[in-house]
């Protein structure tokens, strides 16, 4: 979830790709770096932390360079330094320099290849291997060397590349992340985001994956990795700066809710490939993870719902007994731990009080202990023997939405991992599973784009006063997570529970004008859930059923139905909370709310 931003043209470029970098800040502020196309060298500047640090080291001294690269970093692949700061280069004395957005999945056989001709690694980042690839592959001919060098790379990435024998010439290439080009007056940009440029001009191209991009002031062209030649057409973008900076989104939650897709293939990224898993973070040699005897996993809000989702998959899958718990009141548990306990806390912003003062007590007490956040450098990646980070992007609004389905699908390969170690599941189930764990991001994107009736049924509850959400086994999270998300942002008193729970109180609040969302994907106790559904139904409350793609059953007990595509029984939870997040966004915008930013609430949550 990097930042990119290049230009050519006859203007000074410093203060163009700065101010470009400012307006993809939101995309990452680990750290930042430039580099311009001097006369005699290719001339970088790179910055730990956020632009202002990058401000201070470039300095206040004009460059008279016309042609260069910015990048604001999200780390996904080696720590927080100076080294692993984009812009990347190969072994040629600076003169090839590379900046990239996503993740490069067989980049550790790619590096071992390259080691063996010869090329020397500077930093622990995946993107490096981008760079000495076109070294090897260059002859002389910049395009040549990038649509080679992209023939080789597995993945979801944007890179581009600048060399100091080729003035006035920018090649890129795309791989499911996003690249936007602006074509200005004898002056071109590209970009991971049209906000980067937007103030210089309006008339951009949208690359298709596959594409190898040459920009020089005259224009782009654009190949594919055979070679075949392709066009695009201009387009006129009608967004002022707000609408930019949200991607043509009316707010960042809704823009958020989209970008999942995306923020679970970084976050799966090159951890699961071709049925092995790769968690390099998690701080524990397997025969440790094999001889774990108990998990404890410790969150708030949002991010208990992701806790409780992985209780069920770690217990079925790896057989490990799983308890789950708020952490606010674990820590006034006295509980009870020791070394062959491992202690999972999760928290989005890696600075939840709560979540921290667990995990540094059940480090005192002897349990071994992971962070699950999204933040690198946060505090709780301070308090804990090891951590593995989410790969999301900053997340603007209050209410979480990706972060939630990237720590849900992180915690399935915790999951698998153990399975795996601990020989709990048979092989061929594993990599049928690791293999759909791989497709669950087109899923998503599939329901996202597609047609389903969630502004129709919002349009008849928004103005309900009561709510009742009902799942059971791996749909109780789901449910608990989408009343969390109308509570946040619409307002409307909402009640989550089991739905074998309902008859023991909450089914006396059903009425007539009472809508009940029930979590009914295809588990092994759907039954059961119908059962529950009749029961709700019989007390003349109105169904709307979250059911799975091509169960024509299930409309003979709902009132409506949201269908969500076919996946195994865990991994629908990642599916099924889609829905209730754009049924939660829809309803509050009836309401006229700030979705955004929800009263009383705060996106970090640093006092108990």
């Amino acid at each position: 979830m990097c930042g990119i931003i290049g230009y050519v043209g006859s203007r000074a470029c410093k203060p163009l790709l700065l101010q470009g970098l400012e307006r993809l800040e939101y995309r990452g502020y680990d750290s930042a770096g430039i580099v311009l196309r001097e006369d005699d060298a290719l001339d970088y500047v790179r910055a730990v932390g956020n632009l202002a640090r990058l401000k201070e080291a470039a300095g206040s001294n004009g460059s008279d360079s016309t042609h260069g690269l910015g990048h604001t970093r999200w780390a996904t692949h080696g720590a927080v330094t100076e080294r692993n700061a984009h812009p990347l280069t190969g072994c040629d004395d600076g003169r090839l320099a590379i900046v990239l957005n996503g993740i490069v999945e067989n980049f550790r056989e790619l590096r071992r290849a390259l080691a063996e001709d010869g090329h020397e690694f500077d930093s622990e980042t995946d993107a490096e291997v981008v760079a000495h690839l076109i070294e090897r592959h260059y002859g002389g001919d910049l395009v040549d060397a990038v649509r080679a060098a992209y023939t080789e790379l597995e993945g979801h990435f944007t890179f581009v590349a600048i060399h100091h024998d080729h003035p006035d010439l920018l090649v890129g290439a795309r791989h499911e992340t996003p690249l936007v080009i602006g074509i200005g007056e004898s002056e071109m940009f590209l970009a991971s985001n049209a906000a980067a440029f937007l103030r210089e001009t309006r008339l951009v191209q949208f690359p298709d994956d596959g594409d190898i991009v040459a920009v020089t002031p005259e224009g782009a062209t654009f190949v594919r990795a055979d070679g075949r030649a392709v066009e695009h057409t201009p387009v006129e973008l009608d967004w002022d700066d707000e609408t930019a900076e949200k991607g043509g989104y009316e707010t960042f939650m809704l823009k958020e809710i989209y970008e999942q897709p995306d923020s679970v293939r970084e976050t799966i990224g090159d951890r699961a490939r071709h049925g092995r898993l790769e968690l390099d973070g998690i701080g524990l040699s397997e025969d440790e993870l094999r001889d774990l005897r108990r998990i404890v996993i410790l969150a708030s809000g949002t991010a208990y719902h992701a806790g409780v989702v992985a209780r069920y998959a770690i217990e079925e899958w790896a057989r490990v007994p799983v308890e789950h718990d708020i952490a606010s009141e674990w820590i006034y548990r006295n509980p009870v731990l020791d070394p062959a306990t491992l202690v999972i806390g999760i928290s989005q912003s890696g600075e939840t009080r709560d979540t921290i003062a667990a995990v540094k007590l059940a480090r005192r007490r002897g349990a071994r202990t992971l962070a699950i956040t999204n933040m690198m450098g946060s505090q709780i990646t301070r308090e804990v023997d090891s951590v593995l980070y989410t790969r999301c992007g900053i997340e603007m609004a209050v209410a979480a939405s990706k972060t939630f389905t990237a720590q849900v699908s992180l915690l399935f390969l915790v999951a698998l991992k153990l399975a795996q170690l601990r020989g709990t599941l048979p092989a061929d189930e594993l990599e049928f599973i690791v293999d759909q764990m791989y497709e669950l991001p087109a899923k998503m994107a599939a329901f996202l784009d597609g047609d389903h009736p969630i502004d129709e049924i919002a349009q008849r509850y928004y103005d309900k006063p009561f709510f009742l959400y009902l799942g059971r086994n791996i749909g109780l999270p789901v449910a608990l997570e989408g009343a969390l998300k109308l509570k946040e942002i619409s307002y409307i008193p909402t009640e989550a529970y089991s739905a074998g729970e309902m008859k023991h109180g909450p089914i006396a609040l059903l009425d007539e004008d009472t809508p009940v969302v029930v979590v009914a994907t295809r588990i092994h106790v759907y039954d059961k859930i119908v059962s529950n559904i009749q029961e709700v139904r019989a007390r003349g409350a109105h169904v709307i059923a979250i059911a799975t793609d091509g169960n024509e059953d299930i409309q003979h007990h709902a009132d409506d139905v949201i269908y969500v595509p076919e996946a195994p029984a865990f991994l629908q939870a990642v599916l099924a909370v889609l829905p209730l997040q754009l049924l939660a966004y829809r309803i509050a915008r009836l309401r006229g709310l700030n979705v955004d930013q929800p009263r009383n609430l705060a996106k970090t949550v640093t006092v108990e």
